[in-house]
């Protein structure tokens, strides 16, 4: 299972659509975008959960994807330390 981190994502972008983007290039496990705790607003960045080739692929080809009016960044997410 690959846990993919998506920075840059537009505040004007819901998590149905971020799936929707993740979703043509396999089966989309998890996707959650991370709310500020106070207002309960984007903040901007996301994990997706999906198979490994699958991953593999949307990583490549959306990294740096310009979506929503902003350009993604898109790279495996690494454990916090």
């Amino acid at each position: 299972m690959a846990n993919i981190f998506c920075s840059n994502v537009s505040f004007k972008k819901s998590e149905s659509d971020l799936k929707d983007l993740f979703s043509d290039f396999g089966v989309v496990d998890r996707c959650k975008i991370v709310l500020d705790k106070d207002t309960g607003k984007s903040r901007g960045f996301a994990f997706v959960e999906m198979a490994d080739g699958d991953g593999s692929r949307a990583i490549k080809a959306l990294n740096g994807f310009e979506f929503g009016g902003r350009e993604l960044v898109v790279k495996i997410a690494t454990p916090k330390p």
